[in-house]
């Protein structure tokens, strides 16, 4: 029996060891499910953004015909933030900041857009453009809750991978933190939308 208790204990070890990371993968899994989900939100959002400005600038056209300037400004900045794909396994800190510069291109764009097109009053009183700011409005608003819901999910992951000993086994098991959405990298200002069509803001 003594012969056989090093081997004992060796396969001991190695069962508490394995039994370990398994549950500590588990763990991770889901908590790297969660912001990879959210993240689809996030993206999800934006991307009901970006259906919106077609709508928005052809409205306009027929009201604004000499503003082509500021209408091509928003539909090449729409062009180029949704060309950015971010890979929601891992997002790291440079494709993150990428996408948010694109998206706060579309935001400046759409503040001037929406400056230039206060100056006519036609446009204003067209029912149609009234609703698609209201959605982009609205729009907005949910970017800004999805974002911050996203912020907090790559929070509780990336609490857990930093935490001993998680720390020491994450990498090896494939989980790596996700970048936060900063809030001085310009893509958390919505263009500001104040035209006074009498709608309820709340």
């Amino acid at each position: 029996m003594k012969k056989w208790l090093p081997l004992i204990i060796i396969v001991g070890v190695i069962l508490i060891i394995g039994g370990y990371l398994a549950s500590l993968n588990n763990k991770l899994v889901v908590l790297d499910q969660k912001a990879t989900a959210q993240w689809a939100n996030v993206e999800s959002s934006y991307q009901r953004r970006a259906d919106l400005i077609p709508n928005i600038v052809s409205t306009a056209k027929g009201y604004a015909e000499f503003e082509q300037e500021t209408l091509i400004a928003v539909t090449e900045a729409r062009s180029k933030a949704t060309s950015i794909n971010v890979d929601p396994t891992n997002i790291t800190p440079e494709q993150l900041a990428q996408f948010q510069q694109a998206q706060a291109g579309v935001s400046s764009a759409l503040s001037r857009l929406l400056a230039v097109f206060e100056r006519y009053p036609d446009l204003k009183a067209n029912e149609n453009f009234k609703e698609l700011i209201n959605e982009l409005e609205r729009t907005e608003n949910r970017i800004n809750v999805e974002r911050n819901r996203f912020n907090e999910t790559a929070r509780m992951l990336n609490t857990k991978l930093n935490q001993f000993p998680t720390k020491l086994f994450a990498g090896i098991l494939g989980f790596h933190e996700k970048a936060y959405f900063k809030a001085d990298a310009g893509s958390e200002n919505a263009p500001k939308v104040d035209f006074d069509f009498g709608k309820d803001t709340k």
